[in-house]
Order: C-alpha cells, then sequence, then structure tokens
C-alpha cells in the first residue's frame, strides 16, 4: 500500500458541547479532505466519548450518517469530505447518542497551509472534561454534578461507584488527547 499523501491544508475546527455547564469545548487540526467519517472518529477522541452510540452530522439542512439511510434521510458520511461540504466560516452541527442528544456546534475556524511531516489531527487546546457517557444528556448531567460533587447528596454513593471513582469537571488533558489520536491514525 502506498504511503499516505501529505494534505496540502488542514482546517482548524472548534466543537463545543453545546447546553452544558461548565462550558465543554476543544480545537483541533484535520486534514481538510478528510472524511466525515473520519471527522467523527476525530470528534470522538478529542471530546472523550466512547463511540457507543450513533451519531450524525447536521451541515446545511442535509444529514449525514454511518450509511446512507433513505427512512432517515441520511447520506452516507463515507463519501463526503469536509472541503467539498464545507470553508472556513461554516458552522454545523454533530448528534451524538440520540437518546442522550449530546449536540455539539462544529465552526471551521479557518483553513491553514499543512506543515510537511505533521500527522494530523491534532488537538491544539480544549477545555473541561466531556460528561459521562449514558448520563442522561444535558438536561440530567447537572444532576450528576450536584451529586458527584456533594458527600451528603442522596444519590452520591451511587454516582461515585457508577463512574468508577472521582469526576472532574474541569479536567482536560491535551497530551492525553493527542495520543490517543496517534494510536488511532
Amino acid at each position: 500500500m502506498p504511503p499516505k499523501k501529505s494534505p496540502s491544508s488542514v482546517f482548524q475546527i472548534k466543537v463545543t458541547l453545546a447546553q452544558t455547564k461548565p462550558p465543554v469545548w476543544r480545537r483541533f487540526l484535520i486534514r481538510s479532505n478528510a472524511r466525515l467519517s473520519e471527522l467523527h472518529v476525530c470528534i470522538q477522541i478529542v471530546m472523550g466519548w466512547y463511540n457507543s452510540h450513533l451519531h450524525e452530522f447536521s451541515i446545511y439542512d442535509r444529514e449525514y450518517g454511518m450509511t446512507a439511510d433513505t427512512e432517515l434521510g441520511h447520506l452516507n458520511e463515507n463519501r463526503y469530505t469536509l472541503n467539498k461540504l464545507v470553508g472556513p466560516g461554516s458552522k454545523f452541527q454533530y448528534t451524538y447518542d440520540f437518546g442522550d442528544n449530546w449536540n455539539h456546534k462544529i465552526t471551521i475556524e479557518k483553513e491553514l497551509p499543512a506543515e510537511p511531516g505533521t500527522k494530523y489531527p491534532i488537538c491544539t487546546a480544549g477545555k473541561n472534561a466531556c460528561p459521562p457517557e449514558d448520563c442522561g444528556g444535558p438536561w440530567v448531567y447537572p444532576d450528576f454534578l450536584a451529586a458527584v460533587a456533594n458527600p451528603q447528596h442522596p444519590d452520591h454513593e451511587d454516582m461515585i461507584e457508577w463512574i468508577g471513582g472521582k469526576f472532574d469537571p474541569s479536567a482536560f488533558d491535551l497530551d492525553a488527547v493527542n495520543a490517543r489520536l496517534r494510536v488511532w491514525e
């Protein structure tokens, strides 16, 4: 198999988890010609999700998912690259876990020349921990935070046991995120 050709440009993307306090966001660089399916995996990694649920992209009134689904109106995300759908200044939505409905606002902040010899994607910044999988969505997340923060809360012990220990909503480890991205490539 021939080696991957270096991209000529990358998009700087900011992904923000909607309706969460404290705010959760990540900024990363990804090849401008990455497929939507690759963007999905990148978002899963940088946000800290486990890719355990369905997802979709909503871009300019069209939906893209894992496969073409005429019932849902989805186009196959494997067939579309970012640079054919969006450009600098574009904003669109990514929804993960249709039960919890974690909506993410995606902003293409700018297009940059790719650095020779640099492997993409790369996370460059972020803020706060992503909520745990299956905690109930943005409307239940505040209750989860209240329970884990207060040892006197009636659900504290159950939530701590469920999460497998403590949970720090302000945690974000850029090096750990980039290490997970390196394993993925």
